[in-house]
């Protein structure tokens, strides 16, 4: 399976500006630049992008991982926050913060769900970025 997305940059690194396009058109031609990315400018960055898909791939690892234990998720609340070290030129930290509803579980059960939904999701193992997880189970 592969997907694909497009980028397209015109310009200097920090007074040009691009634009990225996903397979399923969910981005079409979304405008991002050196402002979106390092200061509050209008459009996306690629940092925004990896900890929605982090937090999205997690969410669902964390779904199959708890159907594995016999119980289904009322609700899975993830926020996924990047940390981009510019003076490193390199993402150093993905921090996942959950909040769980999952009726009959115990927080023992849980965490180890969770853990495992950390390790095993393909975006945790494709970033190199030390990876943090608050849950918190409601």
């Amino acid at each position: 399976m592969k997907r694909t997305a497009n980028a397209v940059w015109n310009g200097s690194g920090k007074d040009g500006s691009g634009h990225l396009t996903t397979q399923s058109t969910t981005l079409n031609q979304t405008q991002y630049s050196y402002k979106s990315r390092f200061e509050q400018g209008v459009g996306t960055n690629p940092e925004e992008l990896i900890a929605a898909a982090h937090a999205g791939c997690f969410a669902m690892a964390l779904s199959f991982e708890l159907q594995k234990a016999g119980f289904v998720a009322e609700s899975l609340d993830v926020t996924g926050e990047i940390t981009l070290d510019p003076s490193q030129g390199a993402i150093t930290h993905s921090h996942l913060i959950l909040k769980a509803t999952v009726p009959g579980i115990s927080k023992e059960q849980f965490d180890t769900c969770a853990a495992g939904a950390k390790a095993g999701c393909p975006v945790s193992k494709l970033l190199k970025a030390e990876i943090s997880l608050d849950a918190t189970l409601l």
